[in-house]
């Protein structure tokens, strides 16, 4: 009898450590903050995308499994400001009672625009709503926060391994402190008069506040807008007129909008550009740190240096 329960204890001691190391279930809803919560969570955490690479959360119509795997989720992270407008009812839908953690709370928020030529004067002039735009994450500094909240929340749902999630974000914010004055660099070498960049919808306005190019796009903030007629002859006119050197299309964007303007312009069109999405595992921009450096190198080759 005491053999045998000696046994049973010694079995015992030998599945607590692999049960402490569980990871816990962390489900993001699209490919950027799913790799943000990798770099912060390590080991730690299983990471689930509801929108995977290359593709547009903007319009994004929920799988029938995804209220599943909300259920199974130890935490929830979304970005907020109105970007993913399906993920309330969604998390409502699925039962899940995991914590939600809003990756945005805290950013220095600017408008949603709608940027487009003006005819009388050589700037742009921008309409301007109540609502903020949603793609905070294209400025290094609002990534941080980011990163911050993720941490927070993952330390929160997870004590535990507090301190390993601490030294990931410590870590990581490290690197995106180094990318951040690499751009500046990369973009101070840019002729001022060349930095115009025309894309398709407007989601770079953070990169623009940060770094000091000035970007064009003949949608608003969201994909699910449609670009009018006089929209787009605004922007043909002032890339004629600005002698802008070249058109930008988005990954998750239909390319034909933007293969009109360059045709009508006579601006060539640039490497494409990461918005709202990674790449799949094998292509540039994997990761949130290599999307941010293939859409530099994308810009310098484009509009060239001093």
């Amino acid at each position: 009898m005491g053999i045998r329960l000696g046994l049973v204890l010694a079995a015992m001691l030998l599945l607590r450590p692999a049960q402490a190391a569980e990871p816990i279930r962390a489900v993001a809803t699209f490919s950027i903050l799913a790799d943000l919560v990798r770099q912060v969570g390590g080991e730690h955490v299983a990471v689930a995308s509801l929108v995977g690479p290359d593709a547009d959360a903007h319009g994004y119509s929920p799988a029938p499994g995804d209220g599943r795997t909300l259920a199974r989720a130890d935490i929830i992270v979304l970005n907020g400001l109105g970007f993913e407008g399906w993920i309330e009812r969604l998390i409502r839908a699925s039962g899940s009672k995991a914590p939600v953690v809003v990756a945005s709370r805290g950013v220095a928020t600017i408008p949603g625009r709608h940027e487009h030529a003006d005819d009388r004067a050589g700037e742009g002039e921008a309409d301007h709503g109540d609502a903020a735009d949603p793609h905070a994450w294209q400025s290094i500094q609002n990534a941080k926060v980011y990163v911050a909240n993720i941490r927070d929340g993952l330390s929160k749902a997870d004590p535990a391994r507090a301190a390993d999630y601490a030294a990931n974000a410590a870590a990581y914010l490290a690197e995106l402190d180094a990318l951040d004055r690499e751009i500046r660099r990369e973009v101070a070498d840019i002729p001022p008069e060349h930095r115009r960049v025309i894309t398709t919808h407007d989601a770079f306005g953070y990169f623009s506040a940060a770094y000091g190019l000035r970007f064009i796009a003949p949608q608003g903030v969201s994909t699910d807008s449609e670009a009018s007629p006089r929209d787009v002859a605004q922007i043909i006119r002032q890339i004629r007129r600005d002698k802008v050197p070249a058109v930008f299309l988005e990954t998750i964007a239909d390319p034909r909008l933007m293969e009109q303007i360059a045709r009508e312009s006579g601006a060539k069109i640039g490497s494409k550009v990461y918005s709202d999405a990674l790449s799949g595992p094998s292509g540039p921009a994997a990761t949130y740190l290599d999307m941010m450096r293939a859409n530099l190198r994308a810009f310098t080759a484009a509009l060239g240096r001093g």
